[in-house]
């Protein structure tokens, strides 16, 4: 199933990835740029113990070469042996294919690199902070956490995308001041926080080197990872 990936199939396969095939059941166009894939998983959560934010490598051709990337699994189903994938639109591969994607079809997906460590102690407030891209991951994350006070706050996207938690809206191009602006007096009410950052990488990296210098939040307080690469 690695055949024809190119070095990252190489590589991930050295790394013994796992290899499985979706079969696509049921789409939703939820909004103008958001859409939700069904799928059953070819054996995935039976053969991987599911966590928080867990996520897969799915693999698409890009003029005629592999390309992959990551997805989080949305209300993953371990007995009926199925999940969602949600797409943030844009151009590009993967998207396309969302945009096509009907029930019978099949995307090939690799596990490897998924973990989730549960903050300890316990956090007494998560503060997320994302974009539409991270929002399966911050769904996933918070639904975790149970009756753990949050604040998340957004960048982007539109009314209709599917937010189980209450957010903050932020204009496109604003996050860092916001967060600069309002995260300071969250965290000083809060005894045990957790910081959890999934933006494009840029702003990832100058908000994680924010929160853990300039506010002193413990390294394994902090959890950050880009998403995306802004062009």
């Amino acid at each position: 199933m690695a055949q024809g990936r190119g070095w990252e199939g190489a590589v991930l396969k050295l790394m013994r990835a796992k290899d499985f095939t979706l079969t696509v059941t049921d789409n939703e166009q939820v909004s103008a740029e958001y859409r939700r894939i069904r799928v059953t998983d070819g054996g995935l959560l039976a053969a991987n113990a599911v966590h928080p934010t867990m996520w897969v490598r799915l693999w698409f051709r890009n003029a005629g070469r592999p390309h992959q990337r990551a997805y989080t699994l949305v209300d993953p189903d371990p007995a009926g042996g199925a999940f969602t994938l949600e797409f943030a639109l844009h151009e590009g591969a993967a998207s396309d294919w969302a945009r096509g994607a009907k029930a019978g079809d099949t995307i090939e997906a690799t596990v490897q690199g998924t973990g989730f460590e549960s903050p300890v102690p316990v956090p007494t407030h998560v503060l997320a902070i994302g974009d539409p891209a991270s929002l399966p991951a911050i769904n996933s994350l918070l639904d975790s956490m149970g009756s753990v006070e949050s604040t998340v706050w957004f960048e982007g996207g539109e009314a209709e995308l599917p937010f189980r938690h209450g957010v903050r809206r932020v204009p496109r191009g604003e996050l860092v001041e916001r967060v600069k602006g309002e995260l300071p007096e969250v965290l000083a009410a809060t005894p045990a926080p957790y910081v959890w950052i999934a933006c494009d990488t840029r702003t990832t990296r100058a908000l994680a080197s924010y929160v853990r210098k300039d506010l002193g939040v413990a390294k394994e307080r902090v959890h950050a990872l880009g998403y995306w690469r802004a062009g």
